[in-house]
This record gives C-alpha cells, structure tokens and sequence, in this order.
C-alpha cells in the first residue's frame, strides 16, 4: 500500500517523514492508548469481549477519531481481542472470559488523517504464574527491540535484540506476523521482523514510522489460521502473548508514540 503523503521514500519503500509530522502521531497514538487505559478496569471474568469492543468503539466515536479496523478487508470491529493461545486478530463475540484468562487488545485509530496503533495484554482475575513470565518477557521483549532503534542500526538489529532475549527464556517467537510502516496509512513498507540477524536488512533512518510487535509463545511457534480467516492460533495450543508500540525513528534514537497516559501498559499496574 502506498502512502500519497508528500516525502521522500527510501529505495525500500520506506517512508521518510518530515519532523512536523510527528506530532500528528503522537496525537493519534495517545488515543489509542487512552482508549487501552480506560478498557482495563472493564476486564473481569464474566466480561465479554463483545462488550470490551463495543466500549471501545464507542470511546473512538465519542473521542471524533475513526476505527481504523471497521471496514478493513471486511473486518467489523473496532479492536482485536486475542485470548489466551489466540496469538493475533482474535474477533470479539459473545466469549465471557474467565478466571486467569490473558488477553491482548489490539485498537488502531485515525486522528486527523494519523494512524495510531497499539496493543497490549490485559489479565481477568488472577494472573498465573507462567502467565505472568510469558507476559513479562514478552513486555521485555518488545522493549529490548525499541532500544535497537536509532539511526544506522538496521531492522535486523531489531528482529535479532527480540529473538536473542526470548529464546534465553525459553519461549519463542512467532514468525508468521509482523510489525509493519504506517503514518497516513495503516500498513506501509518495511514489514518489521521480531527475529532475524543483526546488521540486515534496510538502514534505520530519522523519519521512519513503524510498529514492533512480538508475539511470543510459551511452546513452539508455528500457528494457524482459523477458519474464519483472522484468528491465529497457536498450533501447539501453548499461551501466547503481544505487546504493540508505535515509533518513529529520531536523530538520536526512537519516540513511542502509543505510550499509556495513566501507566497502565504492563498489566501490573494493577498490583502496584
């Protein structure tokens, strides 16, 4: 998908955007993680992820943004809700979740032309004791990546930072899905792998919008995709786990634009 927005663009495809631009992002990214913030206290068990996105269409429409997801290759729902082994693209229904329940909600909002994207994982009652670790090293994980970006590393050294750590912990990392360029469209060159060796791929540059996103599974990391041609699962039935940040590429290292106005990006903010 190109972007019609004026730039330059790399040899990639990759769009270079000018400095101005990233306060559009952060204006974008800051909704939808305002709208992450405000669903938490709404995960329960009973809770249905039916009502989890119905609350969050609600709060896009009340905030004058657009869902970016409604409509998307005929998808219809303001958020994906993924629970348990559902690695990514989970649809919401009428599933009431239950006691230690994981789950990540994934919401994309557009602000003023700006695609805001982000997700995180939220817990239902008591979280268990791998679940806890699964979610801790994946929430490492996507971090260890954000401090691979700056100008000169390439997206390998992000790939390579991500896999490096989550296979120390003995988990792996899904291959089949991957962050991806946005801006002033919601999926844009480069696919950003979350493995991959140091030093490939294309150059990082001041300018560069993108996602990173792992998802990291407690077993193997093969999935599959379910017959309603969204919902990933894992084929091993094993935990998995998500964790979605946008960023842009600055002089000196990278700006998260979806960072969690209230703190409440790591599911433990509930116990702190």
């Amino acid at each position: 998908m190109q972007n019609d927005h004026p730039g330059r663009q790399t040899r990639e495809g990759i769009r270079i955007h000018e400095k101005g631009d990233f306060a559009g992002m952060h204006k974008a990214g800051e909704l939808a993680a305002h709208i992450l913030d405000e669903v938490a206290d709404h995960v329960y068990p009973g809770q249905t992820t039916g009502e989890l996105d119905r609350m969050i269409e609600e709060m896009v429409e009340n905030a004058g943004a657009k869902s970016a997801t409604i409509g998307y290759k005929g998808y219809q729902h303001a958020s994906c809700i993924s629970v348990n082994h559902v690695v990514c693209h989970g649809i919401p229904g009428d599933k009431r979740l239950k006691e230690g329940d994981i789950l990540n909600i994934d919401v994309t909002v557009i602000v003023d032309g700006w695609y805001g994207d982000t997700s995180r994982m939220f817990v239902a009652g008591k979280l268990s004791r791998k679940a806890d670790r699964l979610i801790q090293v994946t929430h490492d994980s996507l971090m260890k990546g954000i401090e691979a970006v700056r100008p000169g590393n390439t997206f390998g050294d992000i790939g390579h930072a991500i896999q490096e750590y989550v296979e120390s912990r003995r988990m792996s990392v899904v291959r089949d899905f991957c962050g991806h360029g946005l801006g002033r469209v919601f999926h844009a060159p480069p696919n950003v792998l979350h493995y991959g060796r140091a030093g490939t791929g294309p150059v990082l540059e001041e300018g560069m919008f993108f996602t990173i996103e792992p998802m990291v599974n407690l077993g193997r990391p093969e999935t599959k995709v379910l017959s309603d041609d969204w919902t990933a699962v894992t084929r091993d039935k094993s935990l998995s786990a998500q964790f979605e940040h946008s960023v842009g590429v600055t002089a000196q290292g990278c700006e998260i634009f979806t960072l969690s106005p209230a703190g409440r990006f790591h599911p433990t903010w509930r116990t702190e």
